[in-house]
């Protein structure tokens, strides 16, 4: 049965964030809000968790998961970014934006995409979102919660705890939430590839 954390939009209450990043270190996938729809988001070096992930999305290896990250300092940790692709990411962070990039050694290879080595990277805008980050101290794995068989993303928290209380650890609920996933945009070509156009918009790149 998944935990319900009800948290200020605001001023989200350090003690929620504690239980809710005790999950995350005991393998658990937790629902979260950001600014472009719900999440669904587990530690990054948990391969058991991040499998969960995958079978809860119904997504293969090849689906691109992103790395949540506090800043864009900590995301060129995991991205191999040359001086071009630093100045767009620093016109789009944070905001709902997922840039597909080389991934770094920091990067397990399990969670890269197989053939590319490339994985998707974010830094949202979103205060409870930013907090948990904050407080587990480390970036997180994550993947739009678009249910099976569905194309619009979920954002509404009773929804998804009714549909998921059986297969995430807990669901955050901040309030309501965007209901547009992020624009994602391929950046490790020569130029840069949109690859879905979302909540970020392309104008802000001068795409």
């Amino acid at each position: 049965m998944a935990q319900y954390f009800e948290l200020h939009p605001d001023n989200p209450q350090p003690r929620l964030l504690k239980q809710a990043v005790a999950l995350l270190s005991k393998g658990g996938v937790l629902a979260v809000p950001t600014d472009s729809s719900y999440a669904l988001v587990c530690h990054l070096d948990d391969k058991a968790a991040a499998d969960t992930l995958r079978r809860i999305r119904q997504v293969d290896d090849k689906h691109h998961l992103t790395i949540l990250c506090r800043d864009l300092s900590e995301l060129a940790s995991y991205a191999r970014v040359d001086n071009q692709q630093y100045r767009l990411l620093k016109a789009a962070t944070p905001g709902p934006y997922t840039f597909i990039l080389e991934a770094s050694k920091e990067v397990p290879r399990r969670v890269s995409h197989p053939s590319r080595k490339t994985i998707g990277l974010r830094v949202p805008e979103h205060k409870t979102l930013q907090a948990l980050l904050e407080m587990h101290g480390a970036p997180l794995l994550a993947t739009t919660l678009i249910a099976a068989g569905e194309t619009e993303p979920l954002n509404d928290a009773q929804e998804i705890r009714d549909r998921y209380e059986h297969q995430v650890s807990a669901v955050l609920d901040a309030g309501a939430c965007a209901l547009e996933p992020t624009t994602v945009i391929d950046l490790s070509s020569a130029e840069p590839v949109v690859i879905r156009q979302g909540g970020g918009k392309l104008s802000k790149l001068g795409l």
